[in-house]
């Protein structure tokens, strides 16, 4: 693997929101839950659909170090990357961004009706 993959719930709108956000400002390739090879799941934890990841050739980061690290990655607004750089400097950051990662997953129901997108639409299986 060469590409850098973002994976998230594509069954949620404010995660897709998200992937879109990152989609349309870096390199990450967007890839939801239900489009994942087995190849990729193998690189994700057991319980890869309890938060988003970012994939790379030698990490996997998973939760509130995914969307870390796709910021870093995204051409985004200001120097996001040096105040995350910074922001690593003090021991109790990687809980606090947790926390807060944590806290916006158990409220993105409230928080998808300021930042929502509906989410990509899959065939269903017709089998009978």
């Amino acid at each position: 693997m060469t590409e850098e993959i973002f994976v998230y719930d594509d069954d949620c709108g404010f995660c897709t929101w998200w992937a879109e956000f990152f989609d349309g400002r870096s390199d990450l390739r967007i890839v939801g839950f239900h489009e994942l090879t087995d190849e990729l799941r193998e690189r994700l934890p057991d319980d890869y659909e309890e938060c988003a990841h970012l994939v790379t050739d030698d990490a996997v980061y998973s939760c509130g170090a995914s969307i870390e690290e796709a910021l870093v990655r995204a051409d985004a607004v200001g120097p996001v990357d040096e105040v995350i750089a910074f922001l690593r400097h003090f021991e109790d950051y990687d809980q606090y961004r947790e926390r807060a990662y944590r806290w916006a997953a158990n409220n993105r129901d409230r928080l998808g009706t300021y930042l929502s997108t509906t989410p990509p639409t899959r065939q269903e299986s017709t089998e009978g």
